[in-house]
């Protein structure tokens, strides 16, 4: 079969080279390239490693002349679809076609179509892109010239990134390293309809698409998918993201449902004259958008010694990115039996040292004090050991329990709002500052750092 995918790949080639508009595309064109296709996916099948070929044979496949990747993946109809741009997918090697496929099941495996929505807005559309492709192509060879790797964004950035970590680890740290400003709204296609060159920017533009499925139901489709997959041996690698897929049984993080949570406040935008139009940033003559509404978010913290400093100031940095494109106010408040001192931050640098009491913990002080607010949103640390019942009954917002990493459950029987576990983190026992604690990268959620 070598000898004929080559004959095939060579005339396609010759073909599409000479294209400038979708109307000169012969008409068989279509078939004879999904024939390639086929060819491909026959190929992965026959791999020792045909677990790529298994999950590529429930995959819907469609030809888009407009995606600025060789491939591309997103989910419609109950299915996961995989796309691919001729104009770029045949400049290929073999070898080359067969690892972006399974550079789009890596995405897909390791729920990058959720968690890449949880990110945006704290970063940026390109640095998210390029985190996604570093962990995606962290264990393929044979890659295009032009893919992005920690290697390649090590040495082009100057950057010393460490190999195997989360997308959320790469994230952050190309962010604050490079301090790239948040993307403006990627430019609409050309007329043409066509995209002939790789552009980073754009690689994962098709998965705005998905928008008629949850996130809890598209990872039910995913491990459905992965697990029919399975038919002989696969790598160590891949045997790592099917565990850590399979541990999540369709966990949202809490940084991610807390960010859906501030994106259903916002109705109203306002003009402003400090920020560019998105769409036409050159257009000085345009005022760019704010958000109106002002979220009320009030943070109460467990002081009775159960969440330690840094579990508190970590996940606190992760609220404050979260909320930071939008108009909000965070109150603070802290309380063991009964609430000992609140105040505002704006700032990581604005927390204050925490009383350790070492006492008991009520709830119902707190929920007696947000009550009389205009809270939106209460967000409360504990480990979870409290009243059974509370006395007065939450009124007019929402509340999402962080429960520290070591503690077990919620003591209450009825929450009255989402309970999300957070993952346990190194203690420093020496006695430092609240404010000098690094932050590792970690991203303080309800799951396993996903490879």
């Amino acid at each position: 079969m070598g000898s004929n995918f080559q004959i095939l790949r060579e005339e396609l080639y010759e073909v599409i080279s000479e294209v400038q508009t979708l109307e000169e595309i012969p008409m068989d064109f279509q078939g004879r390239f999904l024939s390639l296709i086929n060819m491909v996916s026959f190929m992965l099948m026959e791999d020792r490693e045909n677990f790529y070929g298994h999950f590529l044979l429930q995959m819907t496949r469609e030809i888009k002349y407009d995606i600025a990747s060789p491939t591309s993946v997103t989910f419609k109809g109950a299915k996961y679809v995989i796309a691919f741009n001729p104009f770029i997918y045949l400049s290929l090697t073999m070898e080359q076609m067969l690892s972006t496929i399974k550079h789009e099941i890596h995405h897909v495996i390791a729920l990058h179509l959720i968690r890449a929505k949880g990110l945006k807005g704290t970063y940026s559309n390109l640095v998210i892109n390029m985190a996604m492709d570093i962990v995606a192509n962290q264990y393929l060879n044979y890659l295009p010239p032009y893919a992005t790797t920690i290697e390649w964004v090590n040495s082009h950035y100057k950057l010393n990134l460490k190999p195997y970590n989360p997308l959320e680890y790469y994230a952050e740290r190309i962010q604050r390293e490079l301090n790239l400003e948040e993307d403006s709204e990627t430019e609409e296609r050309e007329e043409s309809g066509i995209e002939k060159e790789y552009d980073l920017a754009k690689t994962h533009d098709q998965w705005r698409e998905i928008k008629d499925i949850d996130d809890k139901t598209l990872q039910e489709f995913t491990e459905k998918f992965a697990s029919e997959a399975i038919k002989g041996t696969i790598p160590v690698y891949l045997s790592s993201m099917l565990e850590d897929l399979n541990r999540e049984k369709g966990e949202i993080p809490w940084n991610i449902y807390l960010k859906k949570l501030i994106g259903t406040l916002e109705s109203k935008k306002k003009k402003t004259i400090t920020r560019r139009n998105r769409r036409q940033p050159n257009r000085l003559d345009l005022r760019g958008e704010l958000r109106s509404h002002v979220a009320q978010i009030t943070v109460a913290i467990d002081i009775s010694g159960s969440i330690s400093d840094e579990e508190f100031n970590q996940a606190m940095k992760e609220v404050l990115n979260i909320v930071k494109n939008y108009n909000h106010e965070i109150t603070i408040v802290e309380c063991d039996t009964e609430i000992r001192r609140v105040y505002k931050v704006k700032g990581i640098k604005d927390l204050k040292e925490r009383i350790i009491t070492g006492g008991g913990t009520k709830f119902t002080p707190v929920f007696k004090y947000i009550n009389s607010t205009d809270a939106n949103i209460l967000i409360y640390f504990t480990d979870g050991k409290g009243e059974e019942k509370l006395s007065i009954m939450p009124s007019g917002y929402t509340t999402l329990w962080l429960i520290s990493g070591r503690g077990d459950k919620l003591s209450l029987k009825e929450p009255f709002g989402i309970i999300k576990k957070l993952k346990p983190v190194q203690i420093n026992t020496d006695t430092i500052d609240l404010l000098d604690i690094k932050n590792e990268g970690w991203s303080m959620n309800s799951q396993q750092p996903m490879i």
